[in-house]
């Protein structure tokens, strides 16, 4: 995404970036390390592979992740969290905190 399109707030500007649900889930499942698509898909359940695709390639724009795509047969594609992918981490990690307290008063 280019700087000149990003929304002046800061929290528009991150919400511009991972507001989508699927994009939060998939910063979830590359944390722990690099994931396979297939395995992206099967963690995500419900996601179809037209939509993950599309999530996953602007992620790539946006400098989320890098795809690494191995000359095989049949051909092997990888998505790894880039730094500024990692430094989403204590956003998550408050996400799931505040979504564990919300749970635990609600129950």
């Amino acid at each position: 995404m280019d700087t000149k399109t990003l929304p002046a707030c800061p929290v528009e500007t991150t919400l511009t970036l991972i507001s989508d649900k699927w994009k939060v889930l998939i910063i979830r499942d590359l944390l722990p390390g690099t994931k396979r698509f297939g395995e992206l898909r099967r963690s995500l359940g419900t996601v179809s592979q037209k939509v993950l695709t599309a999530q996953l390639r602007q992620m790539e724009d946006s400098g989320l992740l890098t795809r690494t795509v191995y000359p095989e047969v049949p051909p092997r594609v990888e998505y790894t969290l880039t730094d500024l992918g990692y430094s989403l981490r204590p956003i998550l990690d408050a996400l799931q905190s505040w979504g564990e307290e919300y749970k635990a008063k609600k129950a």
